[in-house]
């Protein structure tokens, strides 16, 4: 399983550790993954995805799972959260 954000793509970020002597070691900066369930009112249920914490707080800053992928471009999502929209848009057209 990849340490990657389903919605936004966020991954993992190199660095160095410093010293007080300065020095230098090579580190990695893990994202905060949590494995949420975000409920759709467009599809009537809930959709389950690891997303990062910071991603969370942008969805219900948004209105919801809908509102954020609906005012999110589509280059600027994964290809699991663009299947995800789809289903959304589809939803929506028939009722």
């Amino acid at each position: 399983m990849a340490r990657r954000c389903q919605l936004t793509g966020k991954g993992v970020m190199t660095g160095n550790n410093v010293s007080h002597a300065h020095n230098k070691t090579r580190r990695r900066f893990l994202p905060n993954l949590q494995t949420k369930t975000l409920l759709s009112d467009a599809l009537g249920r809930g959709v389950r995805l690891r997303i990062t914490t910071s991603t969370l707080r942008t969805v219900e800053r948004r209105g919801g799972l809908d509102a954020f992928l609906l005012g999110m471009p589509n280059k600027k999502l994964t290809d699991d959260a663009l299947r995800i929209k789809r289903r959304v848009l589809k939803a929506r057209s028939v009722s």
